[in-house]
């Protein structure tokens, strides 16, 4: 059955907000064409200074939203709810929408997606992209499918260079909203001994247990279908939630159930307008040890009081 594509269109300062309120449409993710900062991207991620003529001619003053419904939801509801909260925004739009079928709708942003170095040691490389070098670096083979975590945006890179700095040989993971997955397979190539992943959504499931399996990495991964952290007992020393605020503020409600004296708690997804609001809602127990920010986006490092540093 074909999927239907809707597009927004929106000026490229707004571009950031925008995107805010299309992550709420879909839990499987979206994609985003802004040309407003070609060179310097282009540069950063692909580590070239050639750039297409066709993408030299970008229109670099409105950016498009791309946001894909499955044949089981329903579109007309998906547009509603964008323009409401568009304009409650005082964004300018343009709202088109298309049949696709999954197939070409994935084609379609795939050539979008370069290999990207984050941090010091981790290359995230989609599978269709052969002409890569590692440097020496650990490759972290990713098919996102049509979920959600493909490196590229500031909140996935945020929560991989937390990972990077916190995940320890022999730790014990757990990531909550796993999406494609990709958070769960760092770290168990960087040392964690197991990692489970749970997700509302079952295409990100599956897509979470083939990329684990495409890093040679599933014998030490779990994939759960279930409501943030509903599903799962035990305690962790790495918690990841790269998810939307709301989202946060629900799971940490009882998040010291699932810590101990170590646990170290990643919370991402957060943009600036809700800052104050996770924060807020977080137990008294709990104590930020760490900040990190990019582009209005905000990643959150907690630990226990009694252990913080």
């Amino acid at each position: 059955m074909d999927w239907t594509e809707i597009i927004a269109e929106v000026d490229a300062k707004d571009v950031e907000r925008a995107e805010n309120i299309a992550v709420m449409t879909v839990p499987y993710g979206i994609y985003i064409e802004d040309y407003s900062s070609l060179e310097e991207e282009v540069l950063e991620i692909a580590k070239i200074d050639l750039i297409d003529e066709e993408l030299l001619a970008k229109n670099r003053e409105t950016a498009r939203i791309h946001i894909y419904i499955s044949p089981e939801d329903n579109p007309a509801e998906a547009t509603a709810f964008l323009e409401e909260r568009f304009r409650a925004e005082n964004i300018n739009f343009k709202i088109l929408t298309d049949k696709c079928d999954v197939e070409a709708c994935l084609d379609n942003w795939k050539k979008y997606f370069y290999p990207i170095e984050i941090g010091e040691k981790l290359l995230v490389r989609p599978v269709w992209r052969e002409d890569y070098d590692p440097k020496g670096r650990t490759v972290l083979h990713l098919e996102p499918g049509i979920a959600f975590g493909t490196g590229t945006h500031e909140t996935t890179r945020l929560c991989l260079e937390a990972l990077e700095k916190y995940v320890s040989d022999g730790a014990a993971v757990l990531d909550v909203g796993c999406g494609s997955g990709i958070l769960a397979v760092a770290s168990l190539l960087l040392g964690a001994k197991s990692a489970i992943g749970i997700d509302i959504d079952e295409l990100a499931v599956k897509s979470s247990i083939e990329n684990a399996e495409r890093n040679g990495v599933s014998d030490r991964y779990t994939a759960i279908h279930g409501n943030l952290a509903d599903e799962v007992t035990g305690t962790y020393d790495i918690i990841t939630a790269n998810i939307v605020a709301d989202a946060i503020i629900m799971l940490s409600g009882d998040i010291e159930k699932h810590m101990h004296k170590d646990t170290v708690y990643i919370m991402s997804g957060i943009i600036d307008s809700r800052l104050e609001d996770v924060l807020s809602a977080l137990p008294k127990t709990l104590k930020i040890i760490e900040t990190r920010t990019d582009k209005g986006w905000y990643c959150l490092v907690a630990k226990l009081i009694s252990n913080a540093e």
